[in-house]
């Protein structure tokens, strides 16, 4: 998978956690990811189509950092998976993936964006639709490790 397609995820991943959530990310060396099974227990799942290629992201968070994150955002504590802890993870999905669009779309690619499905449970597993190689991409926060999954056609 070509770095244009991946570094606006990448981007987009820093840009909404720094501004909407005000945690400071930072990426780490992304890898091949050769199961299903998350890397967290909340992952915000959505699909993207182009003309020539479909794909995937997901975000994956462990519980912690999902619980910090809601804190941060909406000044809840939250101690178990809610309706207020999925409805944010499917929230911040859209907005990495919607953040990236627009990268992309400068560079010539026109994608289209499903909505997002969130996935819950320790070791869910995560079923990308399109074929090709699952990029994992761990990023370090000052709240913990999460990861995002990126996965195209071809």
């Amino acid at each position: 998978m070509k770095a244009d397609i991946i570094n606006p995820f990448l981007s987009s991943v820093v840009n909404v956690l720094s501004t909407m959530a005000m945690l400071e990310v930072s990426p780490e060396k992304p890898s091949i990811k050769k199961d299903n099974v998350s890397q967290g227990d909340v992952s915000g799942v959505i699909g993207m189509t182009t003309e020539t290629v479909n794909g995937s992201m997901a975000i994956t968070f462990p519980k912690e950092v999902v619980f910090a994150i809601v804190k941060k955002m909406l000044g809840d504590t939250v101690t178990e998976v809610d309706d207020t802890v999925t409805d944010l993870v499917g929230e911040l999905t859209n907005m990495i993936v919607g953040g990236a669009k627009a990268q992309l779309e400068e560079k010539g690619y026109d994608i289209g964006m499903a909505t997002p499905v969130v996935v819950t449970g320790t070791n869910h597993e995560i079923v990308h639709k399109a074929q090709g190689q699952k990029i994992l991409m761990p990023f370090n926060s000052e709240s913990g490790r999460f990861y995002v999954e990126v996965c195209f056609d071809g």
